[in-house]
């Protein structure tokens, strides 16, 4: 990777910031919700333990790779959290997000899955980065498909069959969301 994210910048309607430990209730809340762990093979919601473990990855990472998932802003409060990060299992840097059931069907999703490519393409210069999606969740899948990821081949994810989805620098080149 080339350069180091900057700890905040804004897209059109988003502020993207590194997490920071006074996330943590908004974290813990956000993973309780079952409407957001629905397409989990376990659907359990997170207990706060495991969500303050979660928080406590995010920032380690942007402490070991100076870059990793970002803190949401929309309207001046936490939406979500997504970015990119570095993946152990499959090529490619690893883009997830997760937004607040309440803040769906707004194209909070997108603006970050576009802003979190440019950041990988652009300032991390990546090859290649890879989603995630369960076949049960035809939303995700639309998002990643809007901008600009191919279906790759199923894995096998907690036990579960999860679509691979990628995107190329080459094929992400001049690229604008549909």
């Amino acid at each position: 990777m080339s350069a180091p994210l900057p700890p905040s910048q804004r897209t059109e309607r988003l502020l993207l910031r590194r997490p920071q430990q006074a996330d943590r209730d908004f974290l813990i809340d956000l993973f309780s919700r079952p409407e957001l762990v629905a397409h989990r093979p376990d659907p359990t919601p997170d207990t706060p333990q495991q969500s303050a473990a979660r928080l406590a990855r995010d920032i380690d990472h942007w402490e070991k790779h100076g870059f990793g998932r970002w803190a949401v802003k929309a309207d001046g409060g936490l939406v979500g959290f997504g970015g990119v990060t570095v993946s152990n299992d499959l090529e490619g840097l690893n883009l997830s997000y997760h937004l607040h059931p309440g803040c769906w069907g707004h194209g909070y999703a997108s603006e970050l899955v576009m802003e979190a490519l440019r950041a990988a393409f652009l300032t991390l210069e990546a090859e290649r980065v890879i989603a995630l999606a369960r076949p049960a969740n035809p939303a995700s899948r639309r998002v990643l498909e809007k901008c600009g990821f191919t279906y790759e081949r199923d894995v096998m994810l907690h036990g579960a069959p999860t679509g691979l989805f990628i995107v190329t620098a080459r094929s992400n080149a001049g690229r604008r969301p549909a």
